[in-house]
């Protein structure tokens, strides 16, 4: 008795045993790269599945980098202007193409750091449901605004702590199919600002997320760590087995003290949370940053232009 689908589709031929997505063998494969170059993007605003590209255009997806140019403006901005009012606001274009990896349609969607609603956008796009957490209430905020502005149908938020999951779903009985979150990465963003941002404005005050004591985004890194840790911990007691939690991060200049490989460190804290694996990652390449020429001329400083997308899977 065969496995595979009996129905042949434009995109190949759906094998029944994949519980995971709606991909076809074929374009299965060029997801596994860690990087992907993207030469040109499908009609986002049409809602169709992203991995429905024609041959011809999936070469460019081989490159294990997600090399992406999403614009800031226009209807191709996905309401940046509301958006942008977080730190780190991520495109939802690239959570949409995350989320259809990772979940099957109608799937379920977790961000336990929701912010101004990446991720939750993401699956509106996708045909997922999504649930976030957020502790500020006027980032929320913002995620309504532009989900109307978007004309996408809002998913469910919480206002609270991440590190209280039971207090907070009181009772809900959630089955998530994936975790997808960008944390606050301690007090990283409360240092001071170099590069673009200050040769334009002359401002190189720090930007924190919030004001708030409980905000992991305020946090020295050995707390920020535990903090961590523990969310993640808390969020998979809700993720089905075998479902993944997607985690992005980004390496800050290395220092005479310490080598600042971020990545290396979240990989090592969340590996610790039992049943949990680290099963590799992909480099998201913005290319909507601007190169700075840090340390002209004395020394080679690197611009950091891309973030890992670490990738863990829940385990028996």
């Amino acid at each position: 008795m065969s496995n595979r689908s009996e129905t042949e589709t434009p995109r190949g031929v759906p094998d029944a045993r994949n519980r995971l997505n709606d991909l076809t063998g074929r374009e299965w494969v060029y997801f596994l790269n860690s990087i992907d170059l993207i030469e040109g993007e499908p009609d986002l605003l049409s809602g169709e599945f992203l991995n429905d590209l024609p041959e011809e255009q999936w070469a460019a997806y081989q490159s294990p980098i997600i090399d992406t140019f999403y614009p800031t403006s226009g209807e191709a901005g996905y309401a940046h202007h509301i958006r942008k009012r977080h730190p780190s606001p991520k495109p939802p274009q690239l959570m949409k193409r995350l989320i259809e990896f990772f979940t099957k349609h109608d799937g379920w969607v977790f961000d336990p750091f929701a912010g101004v609603g990446g991720t939750l956008l993401g699956c509106s796009m996708a045909g997922r449901r999504g649930v976030g957490v957020e502790l500020s209430q006027s980032y929320l905020d913002l995620y309504q605004s532009a989900s109307e502005t978007l004309n996408l149908e809002p998913q469910t938020v919480y206002r609270g702590d991440s590190r209280h999951l039971e207090e907070i779903f009181n009772g809900e009985d959630y089955h998530f199919d994936l975790i997808l979150t960008d944390p606050p990465y301690g007090d990283m963003l409360s240092r001071k600002r170099t590069g673009e941002r200050k040769k334009k404005t002359g401002d190189d005050s720090p930007t924190p997320f919030t004001d708030e004591a409980d905000d992991l985004g305020n946090m020295p890194a050995e707390q920020f760590y535990d903090a961590l840790k523990s969310v993640i911990a808390q969020s998979m007691k809700y993720l089905n087995v075998k479902g993944y939690v997607l985690v992005f991060c980004k390496d800050l200049q290395p220092t005479d003290e310490y080598h600042n490989l971020i990545h290396a460190d979240v990989v090592n804290t969340l590996a610790q949370i039992p049943n949990l694996r680290f099963r590799g990652y992909k480099i998201w390449y913005d290319k909507s940053l601007k190169l700075y020429p840090f340390g002209y001329p004395y020394a080679y400083v690197s611009n950091q232009l891309h973030q890992f997308i670490l990738i863990f899977r829940k385990e028996k």
